[in-house]
């Protein structure tokens, strides 16, 4: 037995990578690939399956908005490789800060984050408060107040809020009146918080949907990340109401009957949400502009991530779940689109060219889950995979319909 310390060759490089290099995203734009890249990820090394089709989501998520992130993480795979003790792919910066991550249980998950984000606008609230009356007082120095009033017209800005947090705390602390100090309690929070619901569609289209459809119903600005893998991933692979017609699951042994259930354009009928449908292999610049645009969103946001499962069996393994995710797009199994209600005179956008779906037989046979089919219901498994592309074609004709494009 030797000292591990004397036996690891690149000790000394690793150990400057990880305590000396510095990111660079201030020379990129942090909306492109290669700037996006250029972020530190608060989401390292998960224990989730090689390949897992969920992760990347996170790790991007974590890169675009880590610092300030709140997550609210509904039980399933993403709890799993999040938060098995002792150890999590939650990292922290050189500073210390790193993502606020708890889970919670399927059927009340989403009415955790919101109310996460309510706790934090009641804070928000005070400190306006507190700031405010500091304005009025003789008592307040001069140079606090001129900081005071710049925190006042950036807040909502969590970039010019940092920018001026450091300054404003050393200030207050420093500062002869009393009652502008209890603005140190809340130190942590004076840089605004990014609220974000995360979860399966186990989750998010069966057991917690009530709270879900209450989350979206409301105004409050949260973000909700569906890491769809249409099944029920960590619990052995159950159907759930995203499983598309044919697949095969359990509670689904000869092959889904239904339709899957298209919670976006559900979403879209409130009018008020931000919805985005997102599959990274297909198209990453949408990716990203959809997680921006969500987080920017001043209202509750929706991204549904199609994310290939270990479950679903992609023929040469799942390190090929970027190029799945690509197929799937084209042949209409998966269309991007995002719907930002901003944009009054036209909202929702259509990010993917029109599918093939001549080509729809040939992507799903290239899954386990559909392959088995001929095999396992002979006499159906044609009918069942016609029908699947029937269904794909009508999701894809009313969006197209409701983006104008018809």
């Amino acid at each position: 037995m030797e000292d591990i310390k004397t036996q690891l060759q690149f000790a000394p490089l690793a150990n400057y990578l990880f305590k000396d290099v510095t990111y660079k995203s201030e020379y990129f734009p942090t909306d492109s690939i290669k700037g996006s890249q250029f972020l530190m990820p608060y989401f390292e090394v998960s224990g989730a399956c090689a390949g897992c089709g969920e992760t990347p989501y996170y790790r991007l998520a974590t890169q675009l908005f880590g610092r300030d992130m709140l997550i609210a993480n509904a039980t399933g795979c993403s709890s799993i490789y999040c938060g098995s003790v002792p150890g999590t792919p939650m990292v922290q910066d050189k500073s210390g800060q790193g993502v606020a991550w708890a889970n919670s249980l399927f059927e009340d998950n989403a009415e955790y984050g919101f109310g996460m984000k309510a706790a934090q606008v009641i804070k928000d609230e005070k400190i306006v408060q507190i700031a405010a009356e500091a304005l009025e007082r003789e008592t307040v120095e001069a140079d606090l107040k001129e900081v005071l009033g710049q925190y006042l017209e950036n807040k909502g800005d969590r970039d010019k809020e940092r920018e001026l947090v450091s300054e404003l705390v050393e200030k207050v602390e420093a500062s002869s009146d009393e009652a502008v100090k209890e603005l140190l309690s809340f130190k942590r929070d004076l840089v605004s918080k990014s609220v974000w619901i995360v979860g399966g569609d186990g989750w998010s289209y069966d057991i917690g949907f009530g709270g879900l459809d209450h989350v979206i119903a409301n105004n409050l600005d949260v973000n909700i990340l569906i890491l769809d893998t249409e099944v029920y991933s960590n619990t052995g692979g159950q159907a759930s109401k995203s499983s598309q017609a044919a697949q095969i699951a359990k509670f689904a042994a000869a092959g889904k009957l239904t339709a899957k259930k298209d919670i976006g354009q559900i979403a879209m009928t409130y009018g008020h949400v931000y919805v985005a449908s997102i599959s990274m292999g297909a198209n990453r610049v949408q990716t990203i502009k959809a997680f921006k645009e969500a987080e920017a969103y001043k209202g509750p946001s929706l991204i549904i991530a199609y994310s290939p499962c270990v479950e679903h069996g992609i023929k040469g393994g799942l390190s090929n779940h970027q190029f799945s995710q690509k197929r799937a797009v084209e042949c209409g199994y998966v269309t991007l689109y995002r719907f930002n209600p901003e944009n009054e005179e036209n909202p929702l956008t259509i990010d993917s060219r029109k599918p093939d779906f001549t080509k729809f037989r040939d992507f799903v046979l290239t899954e386990r889950r559909y392959n088995q089919l001929t095999t396992v219901n002979p006499d159906n498994a044609d009918a069942l995979l016609t029908q699947s592309a029937k269904d794909a074609e009508k999701r894809y004709n009313r969006l197209a319909r409701l983006a104008g494009k018809e």
